[in-house]
């Protein structure tokens, strides 16, 4: 798993989406490595990771693959924040290694069931079809839906094209079709709302107040269900962490600065 990090102090590790990859994490952990030792992954076959098959295990698999970065680091306990499908990656690792997190923070969580992947890569889930439709959809996916979901300026496509380089190159649009064939939320999903209870660590959760692929009450049902989690709405559509890096940032800070890690102890002793 590649992994990115700097910056000195108590250590973040930071959990990107789908289909992007540590890069959108680049100005978030800029503002914050004077403070604490970030650490940014990119996730099977994002960025410059690559891809493995999935199964019913794979969230677990991921969780340990996780840990033991920060066994190879030398860190003891660390404060854990994803973004969108990040998220799910993020519980699950806090629910398998509790004691190894400090606090999470979950950026438009993706964590419900009842999750409507955007249509046009719902369609790339389909058997033959996607196969069929994979050239198109890609194109349209990142010449058209992502540009204006990220916006026309030069950083954002210099993003952009960081974020679709795995999936450059002939079979690049097959590559992107096999990434999101990463099972159904409805039952990848299933059984996080049973568990979220049991994440006592305290958890931050923030909604984009115009994010139209993650609805308000993901956010507001995340909140209800973790037990020490507070919720903050930010003027911001789906990513976060790139078009409010700056409040992203400064809660980020205050929230870790209120909730040091108690190394040694249960992540809320």
């Amino acid at each position: 798993m590649h992994v990115v990090s700097c910056g000195s102090g108590v250590p973040v590790l930071f959990i990107h989406g789908m289909p992007t990859s540590s890069c959108l994490w680049k100005e978030v952990i800029h503002r914050l490595c004077g403070s604490f030792r970030c650490f940014a992954v990119d996730l099977p076959g994002m960025g410059e990771t690559p891809g493995r098959r999935y199964d019913p295990d794979f969230l677990r698999h991921l969780a340990q693959q996780i840990d033991q970065i920060r066994i190879e680091n030398n860190i003891e306990k660390w404060h854990v924040v994803g973004h969108d499908a990040g998220s799910v990656v993020a519980v699950h690792y806090a629910r398998y290694f509790p004691q190894q997190v400090g606090c999470l923070a979950l950026l438009s969580p993706a964590l419900f069931p009842e999750l409507k992947p955007f249509f046009l890569l719902e369609v790339l889930r389909k058997p033959i079809l996607g196969e069929l439709l994979a050239p198109l959809i890609g194109q349209i996916f990142w010449k058209v839906a992502m540009r204006r979901a990220l916006g026309p300026s030069k950083m954002m496509s210099r993003i952009l094209d960081d974020f679709r380089k795995p999936f450059s190159g002939f079979a690049g649009p097959w590559e992107f079709m096999r990434v999101l064939r990463w099972g159904k939320p409805s039952s990848v999903l299933a059984d996080v709302p049973r568990f979220l209870p049991s994440l006592i660590m305290p958890t931050l959760i923030f909604h984009g107040s115009h994010d139209p692929a993650i609805p308000e009450t993901f956010a507001r049902r995340a909140f209800e269900l973790i037990p020490n989690a507070n919720m903050v709405t930010l003027d911001s559509g789906h990513f976060i962490p790139l078009n409010q890096p700056e409040p992203v940032a400064t809660r980020l800070a205050g929230f870790f600065g209120n909730h040091p890690p108690t190394l040694g102890e249960p992540a809320c002793a």
